[in-house]
């Protein structure tokens, strides 16, 4: 029976073979901070979103998310924006550039995932994603 252990051992294999311990370029090989393409994503599924929504979405804390959204804004990547009817509310949204960043990096990780889960047995696939599936809503939960 697996324990402890033995779940560290395998989510420490996962975490180097998918390459997410590279904080500086994406498991999909893309030269961009893991923090920074997760950042866009979000922004380019959702479209403007508040700073704190951002950093809920990311379970960042509102300083790390106040310097990554600093830094998109550096790349040009997005701006802040006032929030409608909010005087001192503000939002963050994608640029141009930014939007065509998140486009290069969403084609890059669906190749990615398509050759890992074309790498998967087809009877398998569905066992894979309920597993991580059940992971992910067992640590949520912690």
């Amino acid at each position: 029976m697996a324990d402890e252990r033995d779940l560290q051992e395998a989510v420490a294999r996962f975490v180097r073979a998918f390459g997410l311990h590279q904080p500086d370029q994406t498991p999909c090989g893309q030269p961009v901070p893991v923090s920074e393409a997760h950042a866009l994503g979000e922004l380019a599924r959702d479209g403007a979103l508040r700073q704190s929504e951002l950093a809920h979405r990311l379970k960042l804390e509102k300083s790390t998310t106040s310097r990554l959204v600093t830094q998109l804004i550096n790349r040009g990547w997005a701006e802040r924006v006032p929030a409608p009817g909010d005087g001192r509310g503000r939002l963050v949204l994608l640029t141009e550039q930014g939007a065509l960043a998140a486009a290069r990096l969403a084609e890059a990780r669906a190749q990615r995932f398509s050759a890992v889960l074309d790498r998967v047995p087809a009877a398998e696939r569905a066992d894979v994603l309920r597993a991580l599936t059940i992971l992910t809503e067992a640590i949520d939960d912690t």
